[in-house]
C-alpha cells in the first residue's frame, strides 16, 4: 500500500483506511491508494466484506479541485467505483466528519453507508459552478428520489446524518465514538445477508426514479420555483438535466450524459469565475510582510461603543463566537433598545428552528450593558461604531486612549474616514486598526481590516485572525476614502447618476444592471436605503436634493426615482422623470440617442474597473482577487462573473481602456500597462 492508504483484516472484514491530511481530498494519490487497497482486499479469500473509512478528522471531504481543468491522471474515480460496486463482497462506507462532493459520491458507490450522528454529507459542487461529475447526479436520485436529489444538489448544502438517514441516503447510524466497531458489525451482518442473495448496488435501484419517469413538468416546476436563486448561473440548469437523465436513461447512459454536462460547465466562464472566487476567498488572509512568526493577540473580551443597528450587529458576531461583549451607549433608552433588537434577532432565529432557546440565553448572558466608557478599561478589543463624523470619532478615540488597558486594540468601524487621522487622537496609533463591517453586520460576510500607517503587525494579524473566528472573510485594506469596496463601487453610482441625465431612464439603467447579475440597480437601491441619506446637507444643487425637496425619500415616503403602491411594488414615476429632465437642463447635460443594455453596463462598470486598478496601483489592496472578494461579499457583485477584476479580464483590458477613453475618462496607469502588454489581473 501507498503512504496514504492501509489495509487490515478483522475476521471476515477487510478495513481500508485512507490517511491524507488535512481532509482526505480525492487527489491522484488517494485514488491510487483506494484502487490498490480495494484490489488487495477483493483478492483476499479470507475477506468477505469491506469497510472503507479514513483516518484523522474526516471522511473524504471532497475532490482535489486544483485538478479541475488539469491533465487527467489514472486511476479515475469511476475505476475506483467499479471496484466498490463489485458483486462479490459488500462494501460499507464508514462516515464521520464530512463526506462532501466526491467524498459522498464515493460513499454512494458503496453498497451501504453508516455514519456517526455528528457527520454531515452533501454535494457542494454547484458553488464551484459545476455538478457532481462522478455519478452523484445518477446515484443520489436512486436513493432519495428525484425531488430530494434536485434540492440537495442544486443547493449544495450539507445534510446532518440523522436527516440523511431519514432520506435513505445513509442506511444506519453508529454510536458516536464507536464507528469502527459498529461498521465492522454492520459489515458482518451484510456478509451473512450476501451469502443468500447478492446485495443490490445503488446504480441498479429504480424504484425511487420510476415515479418521475416521463414527467418533465417536475423539472419545469422546480426551475420556476427557483428562478430567482438560479438567475445567472449555469450549473443549476445542467444539474436539473442530469437528474432528469437519471430518471429517463439507464445508468450507463446517464453517467455519459452527466459527464457531458459536467464538461460543458468546466469549460464555461461562469464556472471558471466561481472556481477563481473559491481560491480568492481563501487567499485574503495571506499578508506578504506578516509571516507565521507574527502571532495574533488573544481576544477574550470585546467592548462595542454604540448599540445601534451597526453596533448591535457587530456585537452579535462576537456573542456567536462565545466572546463576551461590554456594550456601551450614552443613554438607557438607546441601550435597552439595542439589546432588545439583539434578543429579537436571536429569538426569530430560534423560532425558525436554527437555535434553541437555551442558546439564545447563553448568547444574551455574554452581554454586559453599560452607560460608561470607563467599563471598557479591561477588554482586549474596543470597536467604535458611532456616527460617521471625524470630530466625534477623534473625541472618542482620545477618551479611549486614556481608558483602555495597555496593549488593547482600538478599532474603528468607519466606512469612509481617514483611519490615520482617527489614530492621531491617541498616544498609541500602533494599536489602532479599522474593522469595517458591512450592514447588516451579523449577516454580511465581508470584514475589511484597515491597516493604518503605524498599525503594528501583531494588531493586523489579530484583525485578520479575528475575522475567521467570527465567521467573516477578512480583506486587508490600506487607508483611503472608502477603503476597497466602498471606494470602487461608489463610482458605479456616480456613473449611473450622470447617465440618467443623458437619456436612459432609471428603470432602463436598473434593468441592465439587474440583468448583468446585481440584486437590484442603483436607483432601486437608493430608493430602498432612502434618498435623504445622501440628498441633504449639500451646499450645491443635486438631483437627489431636488427629489428630497419634494419630500420624495424613496420607499419610506412618497416614492423616489420610482412610485410605490401599498405593497412597495415599483412603477416608473412621472414626477421623478420631470425632476431628472429639469436637473439635466440645469446641468446642460448632453442627451444621448438609443443606448443598449451592453452600453449601460460598460458606462457604469468600466469606471469600477478603472478605480479598482487605481486601488491596486496605490497598494490599498494587496491583490486583484482581494478587490473581487470585497465587491462580491460587500456589494453582491455576481459571483459567476468573478468580480470586477476577473470580469475585466474576461471582457478584455484593451476594450475597457478604449471604452474609458470614449467616455472621456483617463484610464489608470496600471490598467493601460496591462492592456498594452497583454497582461491580466486574475488569469
Amino acid at each position: 500500500m501507498s503512504s496514504v492508504g492501509s489495509v487490515e483484516v478483522v475476521g471476515q472484514v477487510g478495513i481500508l483506511t485512507i490517511d491524507n491530511p488535512p481532509v482526505n481530498a480525492l487527489g491522484h494519490a488517494v485514488r491510487a491508494a483506494l484502487f490498490d487497497g480495494l484490489k488487495t482486499l477483493i483478492a483476499n479469500a479470507q475477506v468477505k466484506g469491506i469497510v472503507l473509512t479514513c483516518a484523522d478528522r474526516t471522511f473524504f471531504a471532497g475532490a482535489d479541485i486544483s485538478e479541475l481543468g488539469q491533465p487527467f491522471r489514472e486511476p479515475g474515480l469511476n475505476e475506483v467505483f467499479d471496484l466498490l460496486e463489485n458483486r462479490e463482497k459488500p462494501v460499507v462506507a464508514a462516515i464521520f466528519g464530512t463526506a462532501l462532493g466526491g467524498g459522498l459520491e464515493t460513499a454512494l458507490a458503496c453498497h451501504r453507508r453508516i455514519a456517526v450522528p455528528s457527520a454531515k454529507v452533501g454535494l457542494p459542487e454547484v458553488h464551484l459552478g459545476v455538478l457532481p461529475g462522478a455519478g452523484g447526479t445518477q446515484r443520489l436520485p436512486r436513493l432519495v428520489g428525484v425531488e430530494a436529489a434536485l434540492d440537495i444538489i442544486t443547493s449544495g448544502k450539507s445534510i446532518a446524518a440523522k436527516k440523511a438517514l431519514g432520506l435513505g441516503l445513509i442506511d444506519k447510524l453508529a454510536e458516536e465514538g464507536r464507528l469502527r466497531e459498529d461498521a465492522i458489525a454492520y459489515c458482518e451482518a451484510l456478509i451473512a445477508e450476501n451469502a443468500t442473495a447478492p446485495l443490490d448496488r445503488v446504480r441498479d435501484r429504480q424504484d425511487k426514479v420510476e415515479a418521475a419517469r416521463g414527467k418533465p413538468e417536475i423539472y419545469a416546476e422546480f426551475l420556476k420555483k427557483n428562478a430567482r436563486a438560479f438567475r445567472g448561473f449555469k450549473a443549476p440548469f445542467n444539474i436539473v438535466k442530469a437528474v432528469e437523465a437519471a430518471a429517463e436513461l439507464d445508468f450507463d447512459a446517464g453517467i455519459k450524459r452527466e459527464w457531458e454536462l459536467f464538461d460543458e460547465l468546466v469549460q464555461s466562464t461562469e464556472s471558471a469565475a466561481q472556481r477563481y472566487f473559491f481560491f480568492a476567498e481563501r487567499s485574503t488572509t495571506k499578508v506578504p510582510d506578516i509571516g507565521k512568526d507574527v502571532k495574533p493577540l488573544p481576544i477574550n473580551s470585546v467592548g462595542v461603543l454604540g448599540a445601534g443597528t451597526m453596533g448591535g450587529g457587530i456585537t452579535m458576531n462576537f456573542l456567536n463566537a462565545g466572546i463576551p461583549v461590554t456594550l456601551v451607549e450614552t443613554n438607557q433608552a438607546a441601550l435597552d433598545r439595542g439589546i432588545g433588537v439583539i434578543r429579537k434577532n436571536y429569538e426569530n432565529t430560534a423560532a425558525k428552528g436554527r437555535m434553541t432557546q437555551e442558546q439564545v440565553e447563553q448568547r444574551m448572558a455574554l452581554i454586559t450593558p453599560s452607560l460608561s466608557k470607563g467599563d471598557l478599561g479591561e477588554v482586549d478589543l474596543i470597536i467604535e461604531a458611532v456616527f460617521e463624523e471625524m470630530g466625534l470619532k477623534k473625541e472618542i478615540f482620545g477618551e479611549l486612549d486614556k481608558i483602555a488597558k495597555k496593549g488593547a486594540i482600538l478599532a474603528s468601524n468607519t466606512s469612509f474616514l481617514d483611519l490615520n487621522e482617527i489614530a492621531s487622537a491617541t498616544s498609541r496609533p500602533e494599536d489602532v486598526i479599522g474593522l469595517h463591517f458591512f450592514s447588516p453586520a451579523n449577516i454580511m460576510r465581508l470584514l475589511e481590516v484597515v491597516r493604518g500607517a503605524e498599525t503594528r503587525p501583531e494588531v493586523v494579524a489579530t484583525g485578520m485572525n479575528l475575522g475567521k473566528i467570527i465567521g467573516k472573510v477578512p480583506v486587508l485594506s490600506g487607508v483611503c476614502p472608502g477603503f476597497i469596496a466602498n471606494r470602487v463601487m461608489a463610482v458605479r453610482g456616480y456613473a449611473a447618476d450622470q447617465l440618467v441625465l443623458e437619456g436612459p431612464t432609471p428603470q432602463a439603467i436598473d434593468k441592465a444592471l439587474y440583468d448583468y447579475g446585481f440584486a437590484m440597480g442603483p436607483f432601486a437601491m437608493i430608493d430602498l436605503v432612502g434618498l435623504d441619506v445622501i440628498g441633504r446637507g449639500s451646499n450645491e444643487r443635486t438631483l437627489y436634493g431636488d427629489l428630497v425637496a419634494l419630500d420624495r425619500l424613496g420607499q419610506k415616503k412618497n416614492g423616489g426615482f420610482y412610485d410605490y403602491d401599498e405593497n412597495r411594488r415599483a412603477t416608473p414615476s412621472p414626477v421623478a422623470a420631470k425632476v431628472i429632465a429639469d436637473f439635466a437642463a440645469f446641468k446642460g447635460a448632453q442627451t444621448r440617442g438609443d443606448i443598449t443594455d451592453e452600453e449601460i453596463v460598460a458606462t457604469t462598470l468600466y469606471p469600477v474597473v478603472n478605480e479598482a486598478a487605481k486601488v491596486l496601483e496605490e497598494g490599498i489592496a494587496l491583490r486583484a482577487s482581494d478587490i473581487d472578494v470585497a465587491c462580491i461579499l460587500g456589494y453582491n457583485w455576481p459571483v459567476y462573473t468573478g468580480g470586477p477584476m476577473f470580469w475585466a479580464d474576461t471582457v478584455g483590458l484593451p476594450k475597457i481602456v478604449e471604452g474609458l477613453k470614449a467616455m472621456g475618462m483617463e484610464p489608470a496607469k496600471l490598467l493601460v500597462e496591462k492592456a498594452q502588454s497583454g497582461g491580466s489581473f486574475t488569469r
